[in-house]
C-alpha cells in the first residue's frame, strides 16, 4: 500500500467542495496506475462522499437536507457549539473507496468526489491509500 495527502483550505462553515480533479492529478503524480483508492477525512467534523458533480444543486440539495435533519441550534450537550457538523460527518462517513484504471477514478458519467466540510473555515487533509 502507497499513500499521500491533500491540503484544503474550504471557505465556509458547511461546503461541499469538489476533490475530484485533484484527486485525479494525485494519482498521476505518485505514478498509482491501476488498483483501488480508499479516500479518508482525518476530521470528526467533515466527510467524503461520491455524488453527482454535474449540477451543483445537487450539492446546495444535501446541504438544505442535512441542515434541517441537523439543525445547529439544538440543545446539544457537547460544549463546542458543533455537535451539529459531529453529526452530519457521521451520516455521510469518513471515507470512500474507488477503482482506479489507468491513473483516473473510475466513477460514472455524473460522479464526482466531495470532501464535506461541516464546520469551516478551515485547513484539513485528506488521507489517500492505493493498493494495486
Amino acid at each position: 500500500m502507497q499513500s499521500a495527502e491533500l491540503t484544503l483550505f474550504t471557505g465556509k462553515r458547511t461546503e461541499f467542495y469538489s476533490i475530484t480533479s485533484q484527486l485525479n492529478d494525485k494519482l498521476r503524480q505518485c505514478g498509482w496506475k491501476n488498483g483501488v483508492l480508499t479516500i479518508f477525512s482525518p476530521h470528526t467534523t467533515a466527510a467524503i462522499t461520491i455524488n453527482e458533480n454535474a449540477d451543483p444543486d445537487v450539492a446546495a440539495d444535501m446541504d438544505m437536507f442535512l441542515s434541517r435533519l441537523v439543525p445547529k441550534d439544538r440543545s446539544f450537550r457537547h460544549m463546542e457549539g458543533n455537535s451539529d457538523a459531529h453529526l452530519k460527518a457521521s451520516l455521510i462517513g469518513s471515507s470512500v473507496q474507488i477503482i482506479v484504471r489507468d491513473s483516473r477514478m473510475w466513477l460514472g458519467q455524473w460522479q464526482g468526489v466531495y470532501f464535506c466540510e461541516f464546520d469551516g473555515p478551515r485547513a484539513r487533509q485528506v488521507c489517500l491509500a492505493f493498493s494495486e
